[in-house]
């Protein structure tokens, strides 16, 4: 990647461009501290050297520099503490009252309501804290900040992190901070980019009451409206067990996706119900009569583009990490991505997909069809219909309060105490989304996490349950490591993964809830395969936006078609790599089909990883008190990956157990 990086950083280098603090400087300043300070020789050293190379001329002079390090180092422990806890406070009253005007600002475009205007995006689009950096290195807060608690590289921290306490933890994540210094424009622009690309997501639905099937028959109800990927997807999943319709309802919602890939979509069909679409032949109908229509082009992708460039705009002022790859996997997720992706290709490569894959066809009773990666036959839902769960939900949940009255139960009903039930459920507050459903984390303890969900008119429907219970994980999550954790800059997990992990263990359990139960005595093999598949499927997305990510950086001037056509190419190479030798079919798009290629830039990766981290829990969980458990593991605190799964479950994180499982499994299932 490197030759590439400084294709994207063409413009002059804003780094250390006015530089004025030597290197005979920064000794000076070390060799007077020490008769000064009584911390260590290394941190004080660490911190100089890096409020050194961030200090330019716009901060004042190297006399002025002397002084700042003079006045302002710790002068022992006690000192680094009281400045620590003043820091710590402080942060947490400004990210948590920032992430109150945005969730407030961002309702119009997050909650289902009213028509959205264009002021409703502008001010949802509006980041709060995107001065922050500015003003508080122009305040000399980030160099004090740098200067006591520095920046240690990811290596340093799984390094030395081993025998760190809970308060050098808390001291290392306050030195996460302040490691660039973006100007607030520069976080605007990219704000902009990422809340127009999410916006247009959240309003991208296909009515398919008004979709033609193959053989001329409008299959699906008339009032369904599916957003795309996640609505079509789980449609899709959801005929499995419909024997007489639900293969040509599939191969219908595979041809409007190819459509979505292809970006040949008439644009009459997005988000409208007044016209007929046929997409085998790609024809659209109004009263009766075939009409003209515009394709999307390249929307899709310009969007895409468009995070792209802002992001190159950020990258030329992060001296630590230069490419959003290395920020998003070596900073955010703290695992390099060339280690991520040796363990997506060990993982898809293995002879046991091709078994499975084997299995499924069998059980199926035809060949695999590119859709079958959601493959669901799996699941112990399989034995009920979807309109069986779906009356369910809908006679409990028939609105949000219900839902929301509902949260204590589930937990108590996953074995948490009353009492802790009502605390965690009661900062947790319920929305029904415009989208899909997402879950939204505070930021500071006294705020609520909010649970956004998919409910209708008639009431929850099954899928709008199981993405609930997904994003219920998420919040039990988000509220158990906010106000559980030793110290407030613990806060959180080591990555999305993680919280993704504890998601889908919520998830999986959403027919316990509803009060079915599978008694199944192959239950936990049917579950590995599962498990297996479903990582299998979401790997290949995660390569693929890897790998587009990779070419954007070798291509920084590409425009939107090129984009498209690379999008397309590499998903088409992804899949004649790992899943053609499974399915016996080339050249299939269906992985680029993932809406977090579009507004979750390298966001994608967190799935399939959630999936791993997922199946070494439930090993753990097994015959354990699940939510004595889960209160202990996830109130760890935010390590790095390796060393929270050791303290978590024993063992770094591993595709081998859920290999092993599937072993076991494909010697049982038949």
């Amino acid at each position: 990647l490197l030759p590439f990086i400084w294709q994207c950083k063409s413009e002059k280098q804003p780094l250390n461009d006015n530089k004025i603090i030597s290197d005979k400087v920064v000794k000076e300043i070390l060799d007077s501290a020490i008769t000064f300070s009584t911390l260590s020789k290394e941190i004080i050293e660490k911190g100089v050297k890096q409020a050194a190379a961030l200090w330019d001329t716009s901060d004042g002079s190297i006399e002025e520099f002397k002084t700042f390090c003079w006045q302002h180092l710790a002068k022992n422990d006690q000192e680094k503490k009281l400045l620590f806890e003043i820091l710590s406070r402080n942060f947490e009253v400004l990210y948590g009252y920032f992430n109150t005007i945005t969730v407030e600002l961002m309702k119009p475009l997050h909650l289902s309501g009213r028509d959205l205007t264009y002021i409703d995006e502008l001010f949802g689009s509006y980041n709060v804290s995107s001065h922050l950096i500015d003003d508080f290195f122009a305040n000399k807060i980030a160099f004090i900040t740098i200067l006591n608690f520095p920046f240690y590289s990811l290596s340093e921290k799984n390094e030395l992190g081993k025998n760190w306490t809970s308060l050098e933890w808390a001291y290392a994540r306050l030195g996460d901070i302040f490691i660039s210094r973006v100007p607030a424009n520069i976080l605007q622009n990219l704000t902009d980019a990422i809340t127009k690309a999410d916006t247009y997501i959240s309003e991208y639905n296909i009515y398919m009451g008004n979709v033609e099937s193959s053989t001329k028959e409008y299959l699906f109800p008339k009032d369904m409206k599916l957003i795309t990927h996640w609505g079509l997807r789980d449609e899709l999943k959801s005929n499995y067990t419909n024997k007489e319709k639900g293969f040509i309802k599939q191969q219908t919602i595979y041809e409007i996706m190819k459509h979505i890939i292809y970006q040949d979509i008439p644009q009459e069909v997005i988000n409208k119900d007044d016209v007929q679409w046929n997409p085998f032949e790609n024809k659209v109908y109004k009263d009766g009569k075939a009409i003209e229509t515009n394709p999307e082009k390249q929307v899709r992708y310009q969007h895409m583009l468009s995070i792209f460039k802002a992001i190159c705009n950020i990258d030329k002022y992060n001296p630590q990490y230069p490419t959003n790859i290395k920020r998003k996997f070596e900073a955010e997720m703290e695992m390099p991505q060339e280690e991520v992706e040796q363990l997506f290709v060990k993982f898809v490569s293995s002879h046991h997909i091709k078994k499975i894959g084997e299995l499924i066809s069998k059980r199926l009773g035809r060949p695999l069809e590119p859709f079958d990666i959601w493959y669901d036959g799996f699941k112990p839902r399989s034995s009920f219909t979807e309109e069986l769960l779906t009356e369910k939900t809908r006679k409990m949940f028939p609105n949000t309060q219900a839902f929301q009255s509902y949260l204590s139960t589930i937990l108590t009903q996953l074995g948490f105490e009353k009492l802790k039930a009502l605390e965690i459920a009661s900062r947790i507050t319920v929305d029904a989304s415009r989208g899909a459903g997402h879950a939204w984390g505070s930021e500071m303890r006294g705020d609520n996490a909010r649970l956004r969900t998919r409910i209708g008119e008639k009431g929850m429907d099954y899928k709008g349950f199981n993405i609930a219970m997904h994003e219920f994980g998420h919040n039990v999550e988000q509220t158990l490591s906010l106000y559980n954790v030793d110290y407030y800059m613990l806060k959180g997990v080591p990555n999305t993964a993680f919280t993704e992990a504890l998601a889908f263990v919520f998830q999986k359990r959403d027919l316990e809830i509803l009060g079915l139960k599978d008694n199944n005595p192959e239950k936990h093999h049917l579950m590995a395969l599962d498990a297996v598949w479903s990582t299998y499927e979401i790997m290949g997305v995660s390569l693929v936006d890897m790998r587009v990510w990779k070419w954007l950086y070798e291509h920084p001037q590409a425009n939107a078609e090129e984009l498209k056509e690379q999008v397309i190419k590499i998903a088409k190479q992804v899949w004649n790599e790992y899943y053609a030798p499974v399915f016996g079919k080339k050249d299939e798009p269906i992985l680029a089909i993932y809406s977090h290629m579009i507004d979750a830039p390298l966001y994608l990766s967190a799935y399939p990883l959630g999936h791993i981290i997922e199946f070494q829990l439930e090993q753990h969980l097994n015959g354990k008190d699940f939510a004595k458990e889960i209160e202990r593991i996830y109130t760890i605190g935010r390590l790095t990956p390796n060393q929270w799964m050791i303290k978590a479950v024993g063992m770094p994180v591993s595709v081998e157990p859920m290999l092993k499982a599937a072993e076991e499994a494909l010697t049982v299932i038949k």
